[in-house]
């Protein structure tokens, strides 16, 4: 199994994003299914597994929790805080120092352990200076409950600032062939820094797996049908782009799935992809990208292909872009 580093830990060099198991695209499978799929994840050398509080209220937690606590010591386990529901039952975003401690002890009591190896801010709460959000996550490392801190869809001022009160292990934000940001300055830092970063969406959820022509045909719940990217003829647009991730695919005899994460994974030995996946199949065929090389010229040709200019819609729609905290192109 080929590995990459994230800080202190030695990671399979594609992890498994858990999101989809319990919320976000679709009707997730049901609980015998979803504990399959993650000791099947496990069984084929994944040892890399990002939840999060938010996903499904605690129910993705309560998932890994359930199945996997008797082999713990087999995956670095990744998990977030940051955005839950408040008392209201509405999704909020709370970098508080008391909220993420409480959210702490409530993840750690899901997922069965004694310690989340990677803990995330999942998001910056503007109202809450990033110091003060950081000083609480390495409380937590002191207090032995976590052992390293992250930050997700952050900008590089972010970073640095987080990083002088606390080191930041790792920085999880969306990077894939058609979403670029993080290299407007975020990368920079990290490697400045040390940092890891872990891609999520590098399979362009699901995009260039094919798995979306006509977002008509998503589950009423499905994200994706509020994103402009798979909408109308933002959608009948980029679906043109994949006859030619087709083309270069067929070329490597890998899948348009298996390009996708290899190129993300060509941009620097310090990312980890970790597409999520409710299919057995999947695991394998992504875990497969990992012994794809790719040369210069299929990375000048997927360049091309993906130039910004060619992309149409913006990857969120205008109240989740509120929410974030990542550079953007002009």
């Amino acid at each position: 199994m080929l590995t990459r580093k994230i800080g202190p830990f030695d990671v399979s060099a594609i992890g498994l994003g858990c999101m989809s198991l319990s919320h976000a695209y679709g009707t997730p499978p049901d609980a015998a299914d979803a504990a399959r799929l993650l000791n099947e994840a496990l069984d084929l050398g994944y040892t890399f597994l990002d939840t999060a509080a938010l996903y499904g209220f605690g129910a993705n937690e309560t998932l890994i929790g359930d199945t996997l606590k008797d082999r713990r010591r087999d995956y670095v386990l990744a998990s977030k805080c940051g955005i839950f529901r408040n008392a209201q039952g509405v999704r909020e975003i709370d970098g508080r120092p008391e909220t993420i401690r409480r959210t702490c002890d409530d993840s750690l009591r899901r997922l069965q352990t004694e310690v989340i190896d990677l803990y995330y801010l999942h998001r910056r709460d503007r109202r809450v200076p990033i110091e003060e959000s950081i000083g609480a996550l390495g409380d937590l490392v002191a207090a032995g409950k976590i052992r390293t801190i992250g930050l997700s869809e952050v900008s590089a001022d972010t970073i640095r600032r987080a990083h002088a009160v606390h080191p930041v292990t790792a920085v999880q934000s969306e990077y894939s062939l058609w979403t670029r940001n993080p290299e407007i300055a975020v990368f920079d830092a990290c490697r400045e820094l040390g940092i890891g970063f872990a891609a999520f969406g590098a399979v362009g959820r699901g995009f260039f797996a094919g798995a979306v022509r006509d977002a008509a045909l998503l589950a009423e719940k499905d994200i994706r049908r509020g994103m402009p990217r798979f909408q109308g003829e933002n959608l009948a647009a980029n679906l043109a782009l994949l006859d030619g991730l087709s083309q270069i695919a067929r070329e490597r005899d890998c899948t348009m799935a298996q390009l996708a994460l290899a190129w993300a994974m060509a941009q620097g030995d310090f990312i980890v992809p970790i597409p999520g996946t409710t299919r057995p199949d999947h695991l394998a065929e992504n875990l497969g990208a990992a012994r794809l090389t790719l040369d210069g010229a299929a990375l000048e040709r997927l360049a091309v292909l993906f130039d910004a200019a060619r992309i149409h819609g913006p990857r969120y729609n205008a109240a989740t872009q509120a929410e974030i905290d990542t550079e953007e192109w002009p």
